[in-house]
C-alpha cells in the first residue's frame, strides 16, 4: 500500500511539478553533472532565475491542463475510488488529498489513460508499464507460473525509467517495487493483506463520535443500536422501507435470474430446433435462419408444450418451469437503480445526474458471428459487446422476479483495441437494436472514461469483482477481462516495448515544451 502511494506521488509530482513531491530540480540537474551524464540538462544561472531545459519527464503547460482536464473528468463507479473531481486543482493543474487507495486506483487503471495524449512514446509507454505492473500483483487470481517473468519485466521497467527520469527519482520505495514479486510469491494475493477494508472501516466508526470527550462510548452506543435495526430489519424484511426512493429496488438477484441456462429450459430448447428443422426442411442448413426462427417462436411453443404435458402427466413439470412458461405480468415496474450482488446499477439518465457512473455493462455472449448479411455459414463463438443501461426491468412471474436491462449496444463499427490493447468505443454508434434485453446477472459492471487521445472515444476500464467467495466465477470473470481491457494481461514484453516507442535519437531535451524557470 504504502510503496504504491509514495511510487504514484512521485510521478504525480514530477510530471505536473508538484512542490514537495517533485523529484526534479537544481539538485537533480548538478547530479547528472557530477555524474557525467546527460550534460546538456545542466541548469542555466541568470541573473535573478535559473533555466532548466526541459527533459522527457517534463510536461508543458497545455498537457498539464490536458491531464488535469481528464481527471476532473472522471466519473467512476460507486464504491470504486473516491471523487476524482475534487482531488483536481485546474488553477494550479495539480492533484490534491490524494490518499492511499486514491493512490492506488491511479496506478492500477486512471494514470494510463490520463497520460495517453502526453509526454513522447518512450516516456509515457515506460510509465503505462509500471501501471500495468502494478495492476497485476494486486489481481485477485495470480498465476504462479508467471511471476517469475514477471519479476524480470519489472526490473526492465524501472531500468526504461532509468532512462527517462533524474536519478533523485529512484528513492527507496521505488526500489522496493522489485521485491513485491517476491512478497507475493511467499504470502499470497495482496489483496488478503491490505489494509483498505479496516481503514474504509475505521472511517465509519469515527463517523460515530458525537462527544469527542467519550470516543469509546459513543462508538459502542452506535454500533448496539446499528445491530439492533439490523436485527429487526430481517424481521420486517416484507415491509416497503422508509426513505428508500421507489424508483431503486434494494435487492438481490434471486437465482433464477440465468434461468434460460438451467437445466430445466435446455431440454426444451434442443427439442424446439429439432421441431423447426422438421417443420422447414429447406431451411434446415441455415443456421442464421433457424436461430432467428427459434428466438421469435420458442415463447409461444413453450406454454403449449408445457400445457401440454401438464394435461398428460403433472409430475414432469416443475413449479418454476409453469411459471416461466405462463409468462411474466404485463405490468412491469421500472427503476432507476438495482443492486445486485453488491455492485449497484443506475440507468443513464441518473447517472447524468450523479458523479458517479453505474451504467456501463459488459456482456461476454456465446454467439453467432457473421460476415455480412449475405453470410451463410456464421460461426459459434464468444463475442463480447459494451453497452449503457437505459431502462431496469423487473419482470414478475408470481413466485419470483427477474431483474432485466435493457441497454443501447456499441456498434461493432465503433470498437477498436489499440496497440497497447485498451479497448475504446464510440458511444454514439448504437448497434443491436433488436436485441436490447440482458439479464441483470450476465453483465459485469464496467465504466467509460473520455479518451484524451482521439475526441468522442471512450477507455473501456471494468471495476473489479467484489465477489471474494466465488473463486471458481473469478477465474470465468478473469477470462472476460483480458477481453476488455489490457491490465490483466501483465506487461509487454521488451522487443514489443522497443517496436512500440522505436528510437528517441539521442535526445536528452524535449523539444517544443517551455523551459523551466527558477526564481
Amino acid at each position: 500500500m504504502h510503496i504504491g502511494k509514495n511510487v504514484c506521488d512521485s510521478i504525480i509530482g514530477t510530471l505536473l511539478e508538484i512542490p514537495g513531491k517533485n523529484k526534479d530540480g537544481i539538485a537533480a540537474r548538478l547530479d547528472l553533472l557530477n555524474m557525467g551524464v546527460k550534460t546538456d540538462l545542466q541548469p542555466e544561472y541568470g541573473e535573478r532565475r535559473t533555466r532548466l531545459p526541459p527533459r522527457p519527464w517534463n510536461l508543458s503547460r497545455a498537457e498539464k491542463r490536458e491531464v488535469c482536464n481528464s481527471f476532473y473528468g472522471m466519473k467512476v463507479p460507486e464504491g470504486y475510488s473516491s471523487n476524482i473531481k475534487n482531488l483536481v486543482s485546474l488553477q494550479d493543474s495539480r492533484l490534491l488529498g490524494l490518499k492511499s487507495h486514491d493512490c492506488h486506483t491511479l496506478m492500477q487503471q486512471l494514470l494510463p489513460v490520463a497520460i495517453r495524449s502526453v509526454l513522447e512514446k518512450p516516456a509515457r509507454y515506460a510509465i503505462t508499464r509500471l501501471c500495468f505492473f502494478f495492476n497485476a500483483i494486486c489481481a485477485k487470481t495470480v498465476d504462479v507460473s508467471k511471476l517469475d517473468k514477471l519479476e524480470e519485466d519489472v526490473v526492465v521497467t524501472l531500468c526504461l525509467l532509468e532512462k527517462y527520469f533524474p536519478p533523485s527519482f529512484f528513492d527507496i520505495m521505488v526500489h522496493l517495487v522489485v521485491h513485491l514479486v517476491r512478497e507475493v510469491r511467499l504470502c499470497g494475493p495482496v489483496y488478503f493483506r491490505w489494509m483498505y477494508p479496516f481503514e474504509s472501516y475505521m472511517k465509519v466508526l469515527k463517523g460515530y463520535v458525537q462527544n469527542r470527550t467519550r470516543p469509546e462510548g459513543c462508538i459502542a452506543d452506535r454500533y448496539i443500536a446499528e445491530e439492533a435495526v439490523e436485527f429487526c430489519t430481517q424481521h420486517l424484511s416484507d415491509v416497503s422501507t422508509v426513505g428508500v426512493p421507489s424508483s431503486q429496488k434494494m435487492g438481490v438477484s434471486k437465482p433464477l435470474s440465468g434461468c434460460t441456462n438451467t437445466e430445466e429450459v435446455l431440454p426444451y430448447i434442443e427439442q424446439h430446433m429439432i421441431h423447426i428443422k422438421t417443420a422447414y426442411p429447406k431451411f434446415r442448413k441455415r443456421t442464421k435462419w433457424l436461430q432467428d426462427k427459434h428466438n421469435s417462436t420458442f415463447i409461444q411453443w413453450l406454454r403449449f408444450k408445457v400445457q401440454s404435458e401438464l394435461e398428460e402427466d403433472n409430475h414432469g413439470v416443475s413449479e418454476n418451469l409453469r411459471w416461466l412458461a405462463a409468462g411474466p405480468n404485463m405490468a412491469v415496474p421500472l427503476y432507476r437503480s438495482y443492486l445486485i450482488k453488491g455492485i449497484k446499477f443506475n440507468i443513464k439518465a441518473q447517472d447524468d445526474v450523479r458523479t458517479t457512473q453505474n451504467s456501463g455493462v459488459y456482456l461476454l455472449a456465446h454467439t453467432m458471428q457473421v460476415a455480412s448479411a449475405k453470410d451463410k455459414n456464421p460461426i459459434l463463438s464468444n463475442m463480447g459487446f459494451y453497452g449503457v443501461i437505459q431502462e431496469i426491468w423487473d419482470l414478475d412471474y408470481q413466485k419470483f422476479t427477474i431483474p432485466v436491462f435493457r441497454c443501447d449496444w456499441i456498434d461493432s463499427s465503433g470498437l477498436v483495441v489499440d496497440e497497447l490493447g485498451f479497448t475504446l468505443v464510440d458511444l454514439s454508434k448504437i448497434g443491436h437494436r433488436n436485441d436490447q434485453f440482458v439479464l441483470a446477472s450476465q453483465v459485469k459492471q464496467i465504466f467509460f472514461v473520455d479518451d484524451p487521445m482521439h475526441r468522442g472515444w471512450s477507455v473501456v476500464l471494468s471495476m473489479p469483482n467484489r465477489e471474494y467467495n466465488d473463486v471458481i466465477g473469478d477465474e470465468v470473470l478473469g477470462d472476460v477481462i483480458i477481453e476488455c481491457e489490457p491490465f490483466t494481461r501483465g506487461m509487454p514484453n521488451v522487443d514489443t516495448f522497443d517496436e512500440l516507442v522505436g528510437e528517441l535519437g539521442g535526445q536528452n531535451i524535449r523539444g517544443g515544451c517551455e523551459d523551466i524557470w527558477i526564481e
